[in-house]
């Protein structure tokens, strides 16, 4: 009985062996598919910067140096391919934009960055924006906005970010929402005039965007009796709080420093 006991056991490791070398296997092949998917994508990045949106499958398969059928193996159909570019060109846009959102900057300084990681994105990648705007692969529409996935994602960072800054300055937090998403939509639709009309540099584009989202914060802190220095990060920020006079009538009695929070 003891044998057949330890028979038992050393069938049971056995397949148990067996079992651990067929995930890793599996495990393997998952990785070298991934791997395969993820450089047909640049590819297909190349194809678009190189192409146009109107590129097709052809055009992917050639910059990727394989056949269709192969491309078809990892990819179930056109709209799988634009969503694949769609993630690959999120990645890149919030690689660069969620840090200089999050950036201990001063709020000047900490919008240029932001916009100007923005501006970067889709300066060097033109056709990717365009064939994510208009939804349509080789004239195929597909189901997924990934340009409005993403406006949705970076709104509501920005609503955290300026509901936290409106409490810390007690005003009232319930503009952050609206004020987020129109921020972002005024920065999308003059994203998609600037890469078709290049009538100024990124630079330039950038700059005036800066100082129109900073004239309007100024502009409702003031409202709110609340000046800050544009160029101090708003944790080390003097706030200085107006009089109720000057605030009311624009007048410039003396100011009433705050302190910092």
């Amino acid at each position: 009985m003891e044998g057949m006991g330890d028979r038992v056991k050393h069938g049971d490791g056995k397949r148990t062996g067996e079992e651990r070398a067929g995930d890793a296997r599996r495990d393997r092949w998952r990785k070298h598919r991934i791997a395969r998917r993820a450089e047909f994508v640049e590819a297909a990045l190349r194809a678009v910067d190189q192409h146009g949106p109107d590129l097709g499958m052809d055009d992917v398969a050639s910059a990727a140096g394989v056949t269709k059928p192969v491309l078809y193996r990892h990819f179930e159909d056109k709209a799988d391919l634009y969503l694949a570019l769609g993630q690959r060109g999120t990645e890149m846009l919030f690689e660069r934009l969620i840090p200089a959102i999050n950036a201990e900057l001063a709020p000047v300084p900490r919008i240029r960055m932001a916009l100007d990681a923005f501006f970067t994105v889709i300066e060097q990648h033109p056709n990717l924006y365009r064939l994510l705007s208009r939804k349509s692969f080789a004239d195929r529409p597909v189901d997924a906005d990934v340009v409005a996935e993403d406006k949705e994602v970076i709104a509501t960072a920005l609503t955290a970010l300026l509901g936290d800054y409106m409490r810390m300055l007690n005003m009232d937090s319930g503009a952050a929402e609206p004020w987020a998403h129109g921020i972002v939509g005024m920065v999308q639709n003059t994203g998609e005039w600037w890469i078709d009309k290049r009538t100024m540099s990124r630079d330039s584009v950038v700059e005036y965007l800066t100082q129109i989202i900073w004239a309007a914060i100024d502009g409702l802190t003031r409202q709110h009796g609340v000046v800050l220095d544009p160029d101090k990060p708003l944790e080390a920020n003097k706030v200085v709080r107006l009089s109720p006079q000057r605030t009311a009538a624009g007048t410039t009695p003396r100011a009433e420093p705050g302190g910092a929070s």
